[in-house]
């Protein structure tokens, strides 16, 4: 059977397998980056790597938006909510990416030096590069999602965690360093062109159209970027905020970073891989958008208590055995910050029913309160690992309340 035969519309668990899989081999990709970054690099080193990783993670998280709004008006149009396709989201793609690279280039001078302690013009020219060459790739990953293609959509998935791992591999194999690692962060940027390349029915998706102007496309994936790039900074740009708001971080940072990290993964890397099954889902339920949130809801809730007792009682042996004895947290450390994981968690499954609604700007709003509350709050005079947990628990919270109470208020279809 094909990834649509099931019929326009369908979320089979057949798909969820699929992306399932390729999200577990990109997991692992991940694992393997962060394990070799943090073997090769003491960590004080760790931490300017882990402040670049974190850096391109909240430019591609919001680049990201190009795959909700392209999945969701794919999504709408197969199922005949509209017709007339006017719009090559491609085409947007490209000319967001090279305008994001300029953006990112020129504004440099006022913010390199704040970010990055290190490598500053390398790290400028991959940001900028890599978000371009990202751009393309989750609106490839959009198309792909609204057309049912969720083998591909998973083969374009690893592209991108292979091509990261291989260059992080030879960086510590070869003794690259720093920048060996700065350039495996972004080396997956190019996944879509091997997509491209090797598979018919990646190149026919990229050709698809959509109804509705390039104004309207862009309108609604403006207001999904600058939600998943409020989101970004929560779940993969965490690092640059708490550099932000710390000044130095040095060694301590370094571990806080890693157990940030690795705690929050098993639930976020999956969630971020399954987007587009996310939002498809959100659009084929939208008769009941509140019900359709118990189920994946209940399972993140009883996922992340497993997950917490496995981090309070095995995490600081697995820590200090997999990353050396320069890096130590303690149980209670790593249990809190799951629990935070749990919660962003639970944001992001609110934050995709809310753009399956096309609530952009209740998305937006939802994700930017709870972005400023954490930051906020990682600005109270506590110790560096108290006021992690607390700004990562607390702040998702507030953007949970606002997009259900956005989802409460539209009448059903």
């Amino acid at each position: 059977m094909t990834d649509a035969a099931a019929g326009p519309g369908a979320v089979t668990r057949g798909s969820v397998v699929r992306v399932g899989a390729a999200t577990a081999v990109s997991a692992l990709c991940g694992y393997a980056v962060l394990y070799l970054a943090a073997r090769d690099l003491e960590p004080a080193g760790f931490s300017i790597f882990g402040v670049f990783w974190g850096a391109f993670g909240l430019a591609s998280g919001a680049a990201f938006g190009l795959l909700q709004e392209t999945t969701r008006e794919v999504r709408q149009a197969v199922s005949g909510d509209d017709a007339g396709p006017r719009t090559l989201p491609v085409r947007v793609a490209i000319g967001v990416g090279i305008v994001a690279a300029v953006v990112i280039a020129a504004s440099s001078p006022l913010w390199a030096g704040h970010v990055f302690a290190d490598a500053r013009l390398l790290s400028v020219i991959l940001l900028a590069a890599g978000l371009a060459g990202f751009c393309l790739h989750t609106t490839l990953l959009g198309l792909l999602a609204g057309l049912d293609r969720w083998s591909e959509y998973g083969a374009l998935m690893v592209a991108d965690a292979l091509l990261r791992v291989a260059v992080a591999a030879g960086s510590f194999l070869l003794g690259w360093g720093l920048g060996g690692y700065l350039w495996a962060t972004v080396a997956g940027s190019i996944g879509w062109l091997l997509m491209l390349a090797a598979s018919p029915v990646t190149r026919a998706a990229a050709r698809l159209s959509t109804p509705g102007g390039t104004v309207t496309f862009l309108r609604g994936a403006g207001h999904s970027i600058a939600a998943a790039g409020a989101s970004a900074v929560l779940v993969m740009g965490f690092p640059v905020l708490l550099k932000a708001t710390s000044g130095d971080l040095g060694a301590a940072g370094g571990v806080v970073i890693l157990a940030v990290t690795l705690t929050r993964a098993p639930l976020l890397v999956p969630l971020t891989a399954m987007q587009g099954n996310l939002i498809a889902h959100f659009v084929d339920q939208r008769a009941h958008r509140l019900r359709a949130l118990i189920t994946p809801a209940a399972f993140v809730v009883a996922l992340g208590v497993v997950g917490v007792a496995l981090a309070a009682a095995f995490g600081p042996w697995l820590l200090r055995e997999g990353f050396g004895d320069d890096y130590v947290a303690d149980g209670a450390l790593l249990g809190w910050l799951t629990a935070a994981a749990v919660a962003i968690a639970l944001l992001t499954l609110t934050g995709a029913a809310a753009v399956a609604a096309a609530l952009h700007r209740a998305y937006a709003v939802g994700w930017m309160s709870a972005t400023v509350a954490s930051a906020l709050l990682l600005a109270l005079p506590l110790d560096l690992e108290v006021r992690t947990v607390v700004a990562l628990l607390c702040g998702p919270l507030l953007g949970i309340a606002v997009h259900l109470a956005a989802l409460a208020r539209i009448p059903t279809a």
